[in-house]
């Protein structure tokens, strides 16, 4: 990425990936000053391919993200390689400090930062992640369908998990692992659907020739998988939004923590919106774009609306300092960027 971040804009967007491109392409479409700030370490970059995306089915993570970026700038938009360090209110925008001491200021924020995955610390597991240790049957159960999966018992929606890769495959294990096995109701519900339950801990996963062929119990007991099925705690990167009290809170579903929005992205922070994994643990891609674009457009209306009440301050008081504003160079927040 070859753009140099500029001193301000209307809107800074943290994060470049399918959420923060989308809204910035909508919000350079809506002719605002915008900058999306991608530090490079997508969730999906494991993945070979992104699934479920219509019309997109399949793509490269990084070929989508170029693809991306080359139409947020067509229309003018900032795409730039860097990692947001802290932000912090600043009059009635934000200051944003770079780790790298460059800084811009935005008259709005959208935060599309995504999230972490905490694995289960099981050797072997980490360097399989995104090829044959999976996490979501819509994103990888047709490219594993009526092969030998396991289920690694993880959290509170191991049970559901099993449950969904069963339509995938006929021949699915659950690993209880760490986790205590399944209440009464959870067991008939597996029994049922032909699930087998395995106890005791998981002490390594069996890789030959490049791929996985198994998993090792702490008893030494090998069972024959070529799949690994495995919810990761996951958990919003939002630490450089802590000095304006914007905090991740535990999600509803006890699988992480999040940053809480209303259905439009906005947080209890005026001026700040989310979009993506940061707020919806669970979307997937095709959701975090259109996320994305819902946000950047509720941003622009805001903006406008404000843009609107500074009009008609200046248009009541034409001596007024908005007046002057507005007959010389256009404030923060006005310069369009365009074709």
């Amino acid at each position: 990425m070859t753009d140099e971040l500029g001193g301000s804009y209307d809107v800074v967007v943290v994060g470049g990936g399918a959420a923060g491109l989308s809204g910035a392409l909508q919000l350079a479409r809506a002719r605002r000053s915008v900058a999306a700030i991608d530090a490079g370490s997508p969730r999906n970059a494991p993945a070979a391919g992104v699934h479920g995306l219509l019309a997109r089915d399949g793509i490269p993570p990084a070929e989508l993200v170029e693809r991306g970026r080359a139409e947020v700038r067509r229309y003018g938009g900032h795409v730039v390689s860097g990692e947001v360090g802290a932000v912090a209110r600043d009059g009635d925008g934000f200051a944003v400090a770079l780790a790298d001491g460059r800084a811009v200021r935005a008259r709005r924020l959208l935060v599309t930062t995504g999230l972490v995955d905490e694995l289960p610390d099981v050797p072997g597991l980490r360097a399989r992640w995104g090829r044959d240790v999976v996490h979501c049957p819509y994103c990888h159960g047709w490219e594993v369908r009526d092969r030998a999966i396991g289920v690694l018992a993880s959290g509170p929606l191991t049970v559901h998990q099993a449950l969904l890769f069963r339509q995938w495959s006929a021949d699915v294990t659950l690993f209880t692992h760490t986790m205590p096995p399944p209440g009464d109701a959870e067991q008939e519900q597996l029994a049922a659907r032909g699930i087998r339950v395995v106890t005791g801990e998981v002490a390594a996963l069996e890789v030959a020739g490049d791929r996985l062929v198994g998993v090792r119990l702490a008893d030494g007991t090998v069972a024959g998988r070529e799949v690994l099925a495995v919810s990761s705690r996951m958990t919003a990167r939002v630490a450089f939004l802590a000095e304006l009290g914007l905090r991740p809170v535990e999600h509803p579903l006890g699988v992480g923590e999040h940053v809480p929005a209303d259905p439009t992205g906005r947080t209890e922070v005026p001026g700040v919106w989310v979009a993506g994994n940061v707020t919806d643990l669970t979307a997937q891609v095709g959701a975090a774009a259109a996320a994305g674009a819902n946000a950047a457009a509720h941003v622009n209306a805001d903006l406008v609306a404000e843009d609107t009440r500074r009009a008609v301050a200046a248009w009541r008081d034409p001596y007024s300092a908005a007046h002057e504003t507005s007959l010389g160079e256009p404030a923060m927040g006005e310069r369009r960027h365009g074709p």
